[in-house]
């Protein structure tokens, strides 16, 4: 396995390896590795002849009152999961490498953006897209694989990829949760025993959701009462958000009989966990 720390050499190692006909499977990453991003691995190693990892806390996804100077960094343990999971490279840069004085230029999906965590956490997302985009045009992979978990930067990414057309395919894998439920997230390192326990009303919600739209309920508004019902059992986790939308664009939907995503994000504690569950086309077929 590489571990690679400046743009030129990840350019020259991809480089290589597409003209050698290989594919290139490549997972953006903030580190703080679990088995959620582990999976996206393994769908890599499925699908490509070479799977890149990268590395790199982002600070232009980060608002100025949110938790980037305390956001969990373990590169070398990082680099131990990926080298167990036969990883190709990491691509692990500092911020000056991917934001050389004198940066400038942004990548903006308008619209989208400013739905569920773009609303809530302004900006947000053009540092996603800003810096997804800057790891396509370095590593040039074939397919980048994410999680269901970030629900809606999946919809913005996508339209992205779509708007610019981008030669790359984004799979998106299904979410991975603990025994309990709890939706895998580096931020669930920051959880207390009590807060650990608080958080598994995420899920409970969601589940409500999802038993109601299988019995036949496709009234955004009764489901989304339902699983606001169950997050009230857990008075102090609050909710930033609980929205019924189209899972593409992200605008809400009255009715949830053509398919749905619910998502919720809310503060547990100090920390603010996301989870969601997409609900498929006749769910009470």
């Amino acid at each position: 396995m590489e571990i690679l720390k400046t743009t030129s050499q990840m350019q020259a190692a991809c480089g290589n390896f597409r003209r050698q006909g290989k594919r290139i499977g490549l997972i953006p990453t903030m580190g703080a590795l679990h088995a959620g991003h582990l999976s996206l691995v393994r769908a890599a190693r499925g699908s490509c002849d070479v799977v890149a990892v990268s590395i790199f806390v982002n600070p232009a996804q980060f608002g100025p009152d949110e938790d980037f100077s305390k956001y969990p960094r373990s590169l070398e343990q990082d680099c131990a999961l990926l080298q167990a999971d036969r990883v190709d490279l990491v691509f692990a840069p500092s911020m000056e490498e991917m934001y050389p004085p004198g940066t400038s230029t942004f990548v903006a999906v308008e619209g989208v953006s400013e739905r569920l965590d773009g609303a809530s956490r302004p900006g947000h997302f053009r540092g996603v897209t800003t810096v997804v985009s800057k790891l396509f045009h370095i590593a040039m992979p074939q397919q980048a694989f994410f999680g269901q978990k970030d629900a809606a930067q999946v919809a913005v990414l996508s339209k992205m990829v779509r708007d610019l057309n981008m030669d790359v395919e984004l799979v998106i894998c299904p979410i991975v949760r603990e025994a309990d439920g709890l939706a895998l997230s580096s931020r669930n390192a920051y959880l207390d025993r009590d807060h650990r326990r608080q958080a598994l009303v995420l899920n409970r919600a969601m589940a409500r959701a999802q038993e109601c739209a299988l019995a036949g309920e496709h009234s955004s508004a009764r489901l989304l009462q339902e699983a606001r019902a169950i997050i009230a059992y857990e008075p102090e986790v609050r909710i930033d958000y609980l929205a019924a939308v189209n899972p593409e664009t992200l605008d809400d939907v009255a009715d949830v009989h053509e398919g749905a995503l619910i998502a919720v994000a809310a503060y547990v504690g100090p920390t603010r966990l996301i989870d969601n569950l997409l609900i498929s086309k006749c769910a009470s077929v």
